[in-house]
């Protein structure tokens, strides 16, 4: 039955197309098979080992914190083109996905205690009025950790008055901030000394890693409460 079946098929003039259709369906049906069985077997098996795994903690720190310590990380912005980013205890404070941040300088204010979020603002320090920011910087309270990220232009509109107000919060490099500088920093009021947590790029064209502008700065690590 099956030799005149073959030569039916034979005899047809259409056979050999027809044939060589089932056979490319049949093969399309057994990859799509052994493709959706294999990824099902992948995705079920297929595990990293522990030691491989890459664990994440508080601002996406790879170690934890101390006990009674505050978890932070601060990014300026790059360029013109990408915001600050500020995290503080797992908590995000300020960032372009929240549509926080601002050209100049971003700051935010946090319980230097209990680690609570007390406010945060953005002033514009390339054609913003920097009284704006003298009367921020006046009204600080007492206990509150200010922090600190830069973007595009920081330093064009900052005065005598507004660089000694973070020289007061214990910064080293403000008194020299100037037109697309990058700063990170955390201070906070009436501290005796300079702040260890600070970081600072000259806009330079000799180092600049963007055009017109120095490479972002990021700051992560463990705050004690209090810790000036």
């Amino acid at each position: 039955m099956w030799s005149w079946l073959c030569g039916l098929l034979a005899a047809s003039p259409c056979s050999a197309g027809v044939l060589r259709l089932l056979a490319l369906i049949f093969a399309i049906i057994t990859t799509w098979i052994f493709v959706r069985s294999y990824m099902s077997f992948s995705m079920k098996t297929i595990r990293l080992p522990r030691w491989l795994e890459v664990v994440k903690y508080k601002c996406g720190l790879i170690k934890p914190c101390p006990a009674n310590h505050f978890a932070f990380k601060i990014c300026s912005g790059a360029a013109n083109v990408v915001g600050p980013s500020m995290c503080f205890e797992g908590h995000t404070i300020m960032s372009p996905v929240k549509n926080n941040v601002g050209r100049g300088l971003n700051i935010a204010l946090v319980n230097g205690t209990t680690g609570a979020v007390l406010g945060q603002r953005a002033f514009d320090m390339y054609s913003g009025d920097v009284n704006h920011l003298v009367k921020f910087l006046k009204e600080i309270p007492g206990g509150a950790l200010v922090l600190v990220a830069s973007y595009d232009d920081p330093g064009t509109k900052m005065n005598d008055e507004s660089r000694k107000l973070f020289s007061d919060l214990g910064s080293s490099y403000a008194k020299q901030l100037g037109f697309r500088d990058s700063w990170v920093f955390i201070g906070t009021k009436d501290l005796r000394g300079k702040s260890p947590f600070e970081q600072f790029l000259k806009n330079s064209p000799d180092t600049n890693k963007y055009e017109g502008w120095p490479e972002l700065l990021e700051m992560e690590g463990c705050l004690p409460p209090k810790p000036f």
